[in-house]
């Protein structure tokens, strides 16, 4: 049991750590409150929404406990509704996530401390940036100390999206699986702390939850859902009545006092992110049935062709309720193969594990239509058995296809445990496209790391290429097989495209490689409307898709522009470059004179030049509205207002060497500003952060711009917001030796693209908002191009070369804002103290001792003593401190715990001022160094200070040892 008691300090309820070697058995168990039921884990709040409703309707029914394990706080990301940046942006976006989930008892938010930095769809870029290992350790600490039975969050694979969600994934297969190993982590295990390995008992992370039937308007809303997948599927139904009732005058029109169903409450905690453009949700929710896709089971649990896979508790089967089938609570069941990918006709063994209190009984494997596998075979009586079947596909099973494997084990009682697995057939020969990249780097780590993981899918083929260019296109031939393979690789050609050879021989022994190499022609003059075309590629019986992106291509001509706002005759004698193409927000085009065209046929342009070790830019942007104009403290999320970003890759491989955009110069530049003229920074890149004015971090020196936008005086609806002339020019001036390597004259990676923001006034409003609600345009304009610099167009300079001695590899990223630590947020600190786990699941350390604390007069008195050095923060908060309300509401009977998310008026959803104070939360804060021995601390406060402690009033403490450990104190103040 574990380590949270009350203790009475002269009238004033002190919640403090026993040690843990007080009541440490053997065997560590979590007590109540540190024990997770059912555990999601995600890289940003606001990722983890879709677990509010579900986790709402679980804790009230069956009495289960969620928890989040955040990696970060999205200190990186904008900020919409504030000036806050950095670790001031982690204090509140914590907040939001905790307001968010609140309601639906999911109270403890386990916040890991790692850095978040800019998007971008490299896992390998944010391993750089969390400092993999020790992020690991934390997970583990917090999977050992919380003990979940049920785990869900991202998808492991790209298909996630940002690097920060694809690791995040990375860290729930890689995390559950160092739980359980005693090999891992092992300093863990033993000590005044010792934990236990710890054996997570499902897994939801990248399953499928595509299928047919089921319902979204009574419980047990899975019941006759049939997946299209092979991935089992629970679902929960949120059209339950919460304990949260809608309050009299709503704009809803719902009846006073009438409950709220959990899907309401769960699109308003949706909602709850203020900062991150996300505004109070105003709508009348309809009953949904969220499903999870499961994709790695230890116990046994219901096949979706059963009954009772369809209720609203299925998830919970078999781990922290027991299985229908009437095994004990605790019993492991799980399938393995030998092999995951398998040829037809070659057999393969397949062992079912079982761990408990086992009865005597059998187990027989079900496998597909036309495969063999023998059985059935006994099982005794016993604490655990190994059951292994011989297993061969059918001669003439279909490839590039997963195949399910189940396992049914009865005992004598007939009580019954079901449990499925997959494998892959593939072809005896195949041919994939070779990976390169982030590609590849995924295909290792599921080799290396999480082969269970396969069941999700290798990485895709995925190629750039310029218009009109020559590349090499090579295919590694694997044979699987037990026999020598020979054959043909062959490419299946679009139009436009040509080859030197329609295809070619391979010869390839057993479990080995070799690799056929076509160059692949691309004989385009212009850039089609559709970038991306796909070229099958063909051996004997198998075959995959390559994606190929084609790309804008220009020539960059010497020239000696002036940076006057005005392409003079001469300045910029190369190409016309065509911003007006949509790559996201297409839906928020108006009429003909917007987004980049207009009726006449003028759109976005560019021209580029270079002179004097510099590039220079004039660009053309054609919009009928005038954005928000930002203040300098807001010249950073350039996506936010109207805004052009310039990126270049001065080698043009920043994909391939896995860093993405951290190798790259992005210069986003607003075209006006509440100043008057423009301003510009760097974002996502080699060193992001202001460039320009007061706030310049010398991280583009030399930068200059010129911009014909006048800013209209007003950021009020009222007034009119059309440009002058239609638009606007800007002209760019770049020193390349602001760029983080030295440019490669044959391939600079180059991309030019416009945000517009048009009027984003809240409704009932006439101010416009600093938010994003932009149409984003390019040169080159895929989904996500801003990240993706192999997806950047190529651009060539003539006669230019670099500096002698200029690096040719680019410095460490550095990302500007650094993340909050734990430590310093008062919500954080309170649950630490609360459920023992220590804070950012750091090492805990028993070394501080609390003597005294008394409020005494106008100050507070504190005694504390010390076995090491450290760091002791003290922080006096008042009301609750669990979840601050992100909105106001004009709703006078929207009392707690509901916490003002309902709208009585159309006006209704402003956000409340959060900085410096957390909205009056916290009344003050202090800090000291801490030696060896004892320590009187005198916190002074005003009248007004000490009558706020009146109201929940309570001292948090958090200590930090020299050597990275922690702890945590909550003292109420009566």
């Amino acid at each position: 049991m574990k380590r949270i008691v009350g203790l009475l300090v002269l009238a004033l309820l002190a919640v403090l750590p026993v040690p843990a070697q007080a009541q440490q058995t053997k065997q560590y168990v979590a007590d109540a409150k540190t024990k997770i039921d059912v555990m999601g884990e995600w890289a940003h709040p606001d990722d983890d929404t879709s677990f509010i409703g579900p986790c709402g309707v679980w804790h009230q029914l069956y009495g289960v406990k969620c928890g989040v394990i955040m990696v970060t706080r999205g200190e990186g990301g904008g900020n919409a509704a504030g000036t806050e940046l950095g670790p001031d942006l982690g204090l509140r976006r914590e907040n939001e996530d905790r307001v968010a989930h609140y309601r639906s008892g999911t109270i403890d938010i386990f916040n890991l401390d790692r850095i978040d930095f800019f998007y971008n769809q490299s896992a390998p870029l944010t391993q750089y940036f969390w400092d993999e290992q020790e992020t690991l350790r934390r997970v583990t600490r917090v999977i050992r100390e919380t003990q979940p039975e049920v785990y869900i969050g991202f998808t492991p694979t790209l298909a996630a999206g940002h690097g920060n969600h694809q690791q995040a994934g990375r860290l729930i297969w890689e995390g559950v699986l160092a739980a359980a190993d005693p090999t891992m982590f092992p300093e863990q295990l033993k000590g005044p702390h010792a934990l236990s390995t710890w054996q997570v008992k499902k897994v939801f992370s990248g399953g499928s939850t595509a299928g047919t039937g089921g319902t979204t308007t009574s419980a047990n809303c899975t019941t006759g859902f049939t997946p299209s997948g092979l991935d089992p599927v629970a679902g929960v139904w949120t059209g339950y009545n919460s304990p949260y009732s809608w309050p009299a005058g709503n704009s809803q029109g719902q009846t006073a006092g009438t409950p709220k169903i959990w899907q309401q409450v769960s699109d308003e905690g949706r909602s709850a992110y203020p900062t991150q453009s996300r505004v109070m949700y105003k709508g009348v929710s309809v009953p949904a049935c969220p499903r999870f896709g499961m994709t790695e089971s230890f116990v046994p649990f219901q096949p979706n062709s059963s009954p009772a896979a369809g209720r609203d508790d299925a998830i919970l089967f078999g781990a922290t309720r027991p299985d229908p089938g009437g095994l004990p609570l605790g019993t492991l069941e799980y399938l393995t193969f030998s092999r995951f990918y398998n040829v037809a006709g070659e057999p393969f063994q397949a062992t079912l594990h079982l761990r408990g209190k086992l009865a005597k009984g059998n187990v027989q494997l079900t496998v597909p239509a036309g495969w063999t596998v023998d059985g059935p075979k006994p099982v005794k009586a016993g604490p655990s058995a190994d059951v292994t079947f011989t297993v061969t596909p059918a001669a003439n099973a279909t490839v590039d296809q997963n195949a399910k494997i189940s396992a049914l084990y009865t005992t004598e009682k007939h009580a019954t445990g079901y449990t499925d697995n997959v494998v892959r057939i593939v072809s005896a020969a195949e041919g994939r496209f070779q990976r390169w990249g982030n590609w590849l780097e995924y295909d290792q780590w599921l080799a290396k790391t999480a082969p269970q993981a396969d069941r999700l899918g290798r990485s895709q083929a995925i190629q750039s290429m310029g218009i009109g260019q020559t590349i090499d296109v090579p295919v590694v031939v694997h044979n699987w097989s037990a026999k020598q393979q020979t054959g043909a690789v062959s490419l299946d050609l679009p139009s436009n495209f040509t080859v030197d050879a329609n295809n070619k021989p391979y010869d390839v022994a057993p479990d080995a490689d070799v690799t056929v190499t076509f160059k692949l022609t691309n004989t385009d003059a212009t850039l089609p409307a559709q970038q991306n075309v796909t070229i099958p590629i063909r051996t004997a019986t198998g075959s995959e898709t390559l994606t190929l992106t084609l790309v804008p291509t220009t020539v960059i001509p010497q020239a000696t522009p002036v940076v006057d706002g005005k392409a003079e005759p001469g300045e910029y004698p190369g190409p016309t470059l065509d911003l007006g193409r949509i790559w996201q927000g297409a839906s928020t085009c108006t009429g003909v004179d917007d987004c980049g065209v207009s009726s006449t046929g003028e759109g976005n342009t560019a021209k580029v030049s270079w002179s004097d070790d510099a590039l220079y830019f004039f660009i053309h942007i054609r919009d009928d509205y005038q954005s928000y104009a930002v203040t300098p403290a807001e010249c950073v999320g350039h996506w936010q207002a109207d805004s052009v970003e310039i990126l270049l890759d001065p080698r043009g491989n920043a994909s391939q060497s896995l860093k993405d955009t951290a190798n790259t110069f992005k210069l986003g530049i607003f075209p006006f500003t509440q100043s008057g003229g423009p301003c510009w920074e760097r974002d996502a890149d080699n060193h992001q952060g202001y460039s320009s004015g007061a706030l310049d971090t010398g991280n583009a020196p030399g930068v200059q711009v010129a911009s014909t936008a006048q800013w209209v005086g007003s950021n009020q609806t009222t007034v009119p917001h059309a440009y002058a002339g239609g638009g606007y020019d800007l002209e760019v001036k770049i020193p390349m030796a602001d760029l983080p390597a030295a440019v490669d004259p044959s391939h600079l990676g180059l991309n030019i693209t416009p945000y517009d923001n048009d009027n984003t006034s809240a409704p009932g409003t006439t101010t416009l908002r600093h938010i994003d609600m932009s149409t984003r345009l390019g040169w080159s304009a895929l989904g996500s191009v801003q990240s993706d610099p192999y997806r950047w167009g190529i651009a060539t300079l003539p006669g230019y070369t670099p500096p002698a001695g200029r690096p040719t590899t680019p410095a460490p990223p550095d990302v500007s804002n650094p993340n909050l630590n734990g430590a310093l947020s008062p919500q954080t600190i309170a649950q630490s103290a609360r459920n023992g786990v220590p804070i950012s699941g750091r090492v805990p350390t028993d070394d501080l001792k609390i003597q005294y604390a008394a409020l005494d007069g106008n100050a507070v008195q504190l005694v504390t003593s010390s076995k090491g050095s450290g760091t002791a923060r003290a922080f006096l908060t008042s009301g609750e401190l669990g979840a601050i309300p992100v909105w106001t509401t004009s709703c006078t009977s929207d009392p707690a715990p509901d916490y003002g998310f309902t709208p009585c008026a159309i006006t209704d959803g402003a956000t409340p001022p959060w900085s410096p104070d957390m909205s009056g939360h916290l009344v003050k804060q202090t800090s000291r160094q801490v030696t060896r021995g004892v320590q009187h601390w005198t916190i002074p406060l005003t009248a007004a200070q000490r009558q706020q402690l009146t109201d929940r009033g309570h001292l948090l403490v958090s200590y930090e040892t020299t050597n990275n450990e922690v702890q945590a104190f909550d003292i109420r103040i009566a």
